[in-house]
């Protein structure tokens, strides 16, 4: 493939002559690598669920820490991915961070068919699974480089979205893949269950191996890097310095930290609440990864600032909802209340994220994505942990909601104060606002 020389996405005849179907080329291979990536970052949140019932004797906080490790793991490192591309190139930064990915995933196929294996191996297995985590930031801020402003939040929406589906493939894939002896060749015996079933459980991670390896040598020869996005850490690492950098942070950390929090944590509050039920944990993280570019297309439309402004309400009413139901233990009302808070949750990700290239100047708006989306994924530690305090020290999760929904009202002050108002420092407005204002100024 012919090297990319020059990038001009803003300019509209480049754009639609030889920008377009590079920037649609590079966004269709990132949208799987990253989901592969996902699969990997939440694979304890399904796994962690069934170890006990094979023979592990694991705690429940245990079990509720390795789900959350990835999570810190892959958070942290999110601050090195964030500044990658800009040094290594985005197609070469894609090939590394998603070939990576086979060594979890083969380690976690070896280690969960002998009960024996100690704790402090499933933990390091768990902390390689957050190598999965860090792909967001980089893959993220890659495609940031090759739209122009205009279609960033859709281009960036698809890209997120799509890829955040790979936590609700696995929770959904899991379950069925588990049943049969597909690499059993492998090495692989059947666990037996207590009521005599059996199962594979290392077919969890043996089944993704495959698409991991193809997936890279597509990456290496349908990729590209683009000359316009090499740029020291040193000029990168100015955004820190920014106040509007750690604004964007706060409400993403509420938005997608909550998303992907909720998403390891909810496999195992349903195990714990209504475990007859825990089959259906994949769809809240399939809605909010479904409803990410819907909330990425209406914030192109009616302005960022807004649509943020609503799923934070949103997601404060759902947790309310949440609480109230389990206190009466009624499944229809939890499940119906927690699929909200992941709809809200995927749009505010999706909303966020476009707001971020309207703030910020295009060389600072890639590693900004990045460096809010590293500290928004320390909420799939953060959440999965706060609920195991709760369930342990009160003996239900509710306790944890009310800290979310303290948080949420606070988003919303702030989203309002300095991007929604009138007089606000950056207004962020719509395609439709947008239009409005130019009619009365003419």
């Amino acid at each position: 493939m012919a090297r990319i020389t020059e990038w001009k996405p803003e300019d509209p005849a480049f754009w639609e002559k030889e920008g377009k179907k590079h920037a649609k080329r590079n966004l269709y291979i990132s949208i799987p690598t990253l989901m592969l990536a996902f699969i990997v970052w939440q694979i304890w949140s399904i796994v962690a669920v069934r170890l006990n019932d094979i023979g592990f004797q694991f705690t429940a906080e245990q079990l509720f820490t390795l789900a959350a490790v990835p999570g810190l793991v892959g958070a942290s490192l999110r601050f090195i991915y964030t500044f990658a591309v800009g040094k290594f190139g985005g197609r070469n930064w894609v090939v590394f961070s998603t070939g990576i990915l086979a060594i979890p995933a083969l380690g976690i196929g070896f280690a969960v068919q002998n009960p024996d294996t100690p704790y402090w191996v499933m933990l390091t297995l768990a902390a390689l699974c957050g190598l999965g985590g860090g792909n967001f930031s980089s893959a993220l801020a890659n495609i940031s480089f090759f739209f122009p402003k205009k279609e960033k939040g859709t281009a960036l929406g698809i890209n997120g979205g799509l890829g955040n589906m790979g936590v609700s493939v696995v929770q959904f894939v899991t379950p069925l893949i588990i049943t049969i002896g597909t690499f059993s060749f492998i090495g692989g015996e059947a666990q037996v269950l207590p009521d005599g079933s059996q199962i594979w459980l290392q077919n969890a991670a043996f089944f993704w191996v495959g698409p991991i390896i193809l997936m890279t040598i597509i990456a290496w020869f349908g990729m590209d890097n683009l000359p316009t996005s090499k740029q020291s850490v040193s000029d990168q690492f100015v955004i820190v310095k920014r106040k509007h950098t750690w604004i964007m942070t706060w409400l993403y950390v509420a938005t997608f930290g909550s998303f992907i929090g909720y998403a390891a944590a909810f496999p195992l509050l349903l195990k714990s609440q209504f475990p007859e039920y825990v089959s259906l944990a994949f769809l809240g993280a399939f809605l909010a990864a479904a409803f990410r570019p819907f909330g990425g297309w209406l914030s192109d439309k009616f302005g960022g600032a807004l649509v943020t402004t609503i799923v934070l309400f949103m997601m404060g009413a759902g947790a309310l909802s949440v609480i109230y139901f389990t206190g009466q233990q009624l499944f229809i009302g939890f499940i119906i209340s927690f699929l909200v808070l992941f709809i809200a949750a995927g749009m505010g990700s999706g909303s966020t994220f476009q707001m971020i290239p309207i703030i910020f100047p295009v060389k600072e708006a890639a590693p900004v994505l990045g460096f809010t989306a590293a500290f928004a994924a320390y909420g799939s530690f953060f959440i999965p942990k706060l609920f195991g305090w709760s369930v342990a020290n009160t003996g239900t999760p509710i306790t944890a909601l009310y800290f979310f929904i303290a948080f949420y009202a606070v988003s919303i002050v702030i989203n309002w104060y300095y991007y929604q108002r009138k007089n606000a420092e950056v207004r962020i407005m719509g395609k439709q606002e947008d239009e409005v204002s130019e009619k009365a100024a003419s």
